[in-house]
């Protein structure tokens, strides 16, 4: 542990550390180094249209199916008109070979002229036939018609069927197997029927223009009906929306939640607490500043006054001495302002999202430091009490020296000449929490007034000390914004009889340590 304490005797105040302008907001360098930034800033992507994207989602599905329905409306068709198209070739096939027969051991087709032009018929189609015998040899029809790959030959009495090419044209073809015993052979005769595809093309076109055509109607029909179904669906939102920039821009009163779908009522929620918590920070704002003016107002009166008075003195003694008193007006009315701008300025870095890991030792040895010339001028025994062990925790090196700053400016503004003032910064190995406790020798804080000291503006009557008010709110706010807790409590330093200053204990959250290797 390192205990660092000021004796009482004289030391000389450290020089001030010279300013290098770096944080200078004149400074042109820095302007040209902040521009590439804030037009970054101003760079934001275009909002996306709820409605267009809720219809694209819509519409991009419905383009992609309508082809895809055209190709299956086309197979359907095709599958539809060569139906009824093959039952009458197969009819066709069977017909014929019923007419193959075995005339003194070879084969024959006994068509008649007739029966063969009725075959041959037809206005739109071109019927080809052919028999080949056991043999292989060709014994009737059309010698153009080609035979059946291996892959396709079927069984004697099954009529099969296959798509082929004659004279360059595509034919469907029917075709069978007949098994003649009594002639000689390694094959069976071969009956095949074949026609053109004319009529199955007409039928199908036929089909598909009696399927497709309605959709041509359809589809723009369903586009206007989605259209018109997202504009009716999203009417309440663009009623919120035309209600919401109908406001008075000092409007805060909850939306009401019953007015909204559903499915936004989350989001209407969600925006009511924030219009809530808004409100409450404008009514802060107000109150703060109303107490600020009034604050001001007072400090501001009275070098008014005093100034007047010193015009008015004739003596060089009393001038000298409405002088000084303009002087210490205008010093507590300085530090009024600088405990205002330090508010403000905490309050601002509240969501700045710049906490780093620190040892708090190091930083209240340093702070303690910059403060014993004040305490000398006093005649305060200003101490440290740190332990030599880094104690690290989360946070904002700013926002705590601000901190501390203030705390041990309570202490020495409230302890009387002669007493004593401590620093200490303790740590649990095994708890994780780190304590800092600033400690003084004062009148201390009466129990109902722990809580109201808080807050700002608030003094305790009867300390005869000049403050602001603001220290210790500054206080609160930072170990607010570090998820801390600060507490208020007596320091007993005497026992019989019994005195009492002020302790002031800030409790903070130390990291979780890394798991070992």
């Amino acid at each position: 542990m390192s205990l660092l304490r000021l004796p009482w005797r004289h030391r000389p105040a450290r020089d001030p550390a010279p300013t290098t302008g770096a944080d200078d907001p004149d400074d042109p360098d820095d302007l040209a180094d902040a521009l590439p930034h804030l037009e970054e800033s101003t760079a934001h992507p275009a909002p996306r249209s709820l409605f267009g994207e809720i219809l694209d989602w819509m519409l991009a599905p419905l383009l992609l199916l309508w082809p895809m329905s055209i190709a299956v409306t086309y197979l359907v068709a095709k599958s539809i008109a060569n139906g009824p198209f093959d039952r009458a070739l197969e009819a066709s096939a069977i017909v014929l070979s019923q007419q193959v027969r075995e005339v003194n051991g070879r084969v024959t087709l006994q068509l008649p002229l007739s029966a063969r032009e009725i075959l041959r018929a037809d206005e739109t189609d071109n019927i080809y036939y052919q028999v080949v015998g056991k043999r292989g040899e060709y014994v009737a029809g059309d010698h153009d018609l080609p035979l059946p790959s291996e892959e396709d030959q079927g069984h004697p009495g099954l009529v099969s069927l296959r798509d082929d090419r004659v004279v360059g044209n595509d034919v469907r073809v029917a075709y069978t197997y007949i098994d003649l015993k009594n002639v000689g052979g390694t094959q069976p005769v071969l009956v095949q029927v074949a026609e053109t595809l004319d009529k199955r093309a007409r039928l199908a076109n036929e089909i598909i223009k009696g399927v497709i055509l309605p959709q041509f109607v359809i589809l723009p029909l369903a586009v206007v009906l989605v259209w018109f179904g997202l504009t009716r669906g999203l009417a309440p939102l663009t009623a919120i929306q035309q209600r919401i920039r109908a406001r008075n821009p000092g409007d805060t009163s909850p939306i009401d939640e019953r007015a909204a779908p559903q499915e936004i009522t989350p989001l209407v929620a969600s925006f009511n607490e924030l219009l809530a918590r808004l409100d409450q920070s404008v009514q802060t704002q107000k109150r703060f500043i109303a107490d600020a003016a009034h604050q001001m107002k007072t400090p501001l009166a009275g070098l008014r006054m005093q100034a007047e008075l010193a015009q008015r003195e004739q003596s060089p003694e009393e001038l000298r001495r409405s002088l000084a008193q303009i002087a210490g007006s205008s010093e507590r009315t300085a530090h009024l302002v600088t405990q205002l701008l330090s508010l403000a300025r905490m309050e601002n870095l509240a969501g700045a999202g710049s906490m780093a890991a620190l040892d708090l030792a190091a930083l209240a040895r340093d702070v303690v430091k910059d403060w014993l010339p004040r305490a000398w001028a006093r005649q305060i025994d200003l101490g440290l009490d740190a332990s030599d062990h880094p104690v690290m925790i989360q946070g904002n090196r700013l926002m705590l020296t601000e901190m501390l700053n203030n705390l041990i400016d309570n202490a020495i503004r409230y302890t009387p000449p002669g007493g004593h003032a401590t620093v200490r910064v303790s740590a649990d190995a095994f708890e994780p929490f780190a304590y800092l406790d600033v400690e003084d020798t004062g009148p201390g804080i009466a129990p109902a007034d722990r809580e109201r000291v808080m807050e700002r503006f608030y003094r305790v009557l009867g300390t005869n000390t000049e403050g602001s008010g603001l220290g210790l709110a500054i206080v609160r706010e930072i170990v607010q914004q570090h998820g801390g807790e600060v507490r208020i409590e007596d320091h007993v330093y005497q026992q019989e009889p019994r005195l009492a200053g002020a302790r002031f204990r800030i409790t903070l959250r130390r990291p979780a340590p890394e798991p070992a290797a």
